[in-house]
């Protein structure tokens, strides 16, 4: 569905730019004379334009593919592959723009001892453009954060899927993309780096043995670790008693997992612990108030 509504964008617009330009030369806006001397139009020209924009293009795929099979090991590896994807893409669109006036009949070097006056010109206009740039190359020699690394901006959460010149893509756990300009990659969280923390508040009533309960942990939390080995980095600990509440005490139980598992780690401790609290005989209270009449 997307791909046709990009197919059906291109027709629209090709036909607006047609009719523009039937427009222009019926108003003699454009004059094809006045277009003869700076373009060569003939059909030569226009074949060798055709062979030369398909050939960029197929090019073009070809490496992005081949960089494509390429499976990498390592975040590292995969944050050069998608920079160099990026950099293919624009080099493309260049070489597109250049060869293309050269084979009009346009005098390239001209243009190019012309840049030095535009670049104060494009220097203040793409200010942001050449921060993004900047910021990206140096983020990505100095190894802050990589493909596939779990990271946190500004309050958003997800995984890393691309970057590029100017953004890097992020995707959180409802697989949504967010696209950030990298000179607005600031205040990075890189949670990638090392082993976090699944921790687990579960109560139980003031009435319980806490003593003798707390014997029988290890072998649940043994228990829970054997069934999950695959999510936890090691066995759940027991912390002790977090805090007294009105009803119930809240104990505490803490596990090392992967960042990318802290969500279901939680799940899977508060589901077991419950189940498991209640093999023991011991079950989570619920908020209720005592009323004492004279």
């Amino acid at each position: 569905m997307k791909e046709k509504k990009n197919l059906l964008k291109v027709i629209v617009y090709a036909l607006l730019l047609l009719v523009m330009l039937g427009i222009g030369f019926g108003v003699k806006l454009i004059d094809a004379q006045e277009l003869k001397k700076v373009f060569t139009f003939d059909g030569t020209t226009l074949v060798k334009l055709l062979i030369m924009v398909v050939s960029i293009l197929l090019l073009e795929n070809l490496l992005l593919f081949v960089l494509q099979l390429v499976k990498p090991k390592k975040h590292r590896t995969g944050s050069v592959l998608s920079l160099i994807c990026s950099l293919i893409k624009y080099a493309a669109f260049i070489a597109v723009i250049c060869f293309g006036l050269t084979i009009l009949g346009v005098n390239i070097t001209t243009i190019i001892a012309s840049i030095g006056i535009l670049a104060l010109i494009v220097g203040f206009s793409a200010e942001s453009l050449i921060a993004d740039i900047v910021t990206g190359t140096f983020m990505l020699l100095e190894n802050q954060y990589n493909v596939g690394d779990i990271v946190e901006v500004n309050g958003f959460r997800g995984v890393v899927t691309s970057i590029g010149i100017r953004t890097t893509c992020i995707t959180d756990s409802g697989d949504n993309v967010k696209i950030i300009n990298n000179s607005e990659m600031k205040n990075i969280l890189n949670r990638s780096d090392n082993f976090s923390k699944s921790v687990c508040d579960i109560a139980v009533p003031y009435e319980t043995d806490l003593e003798k309960f707390e014997e029988k942990l290890p072998g649940l939390l043994k228990e829970i670790y054997e069934k999950h080995e695959d999510v936890f980095k090691g066995m759940p600990v027991y912390l002790g008693v977090q805090a007294l509440e009105e009803s119930d005490v809240l104990l505490r139980f803490v596990a090392p997992v992967t960042e990318k598992n802290v969500f279901a780690a939680n799940r899977i401790l508060n589901h077991d612990l419950l189940l498991g609290f209640r093999k023991l005989g011991v079950e989570c209270p619920y908020p209720q108030v005592d009323v004492h009449n004279r």
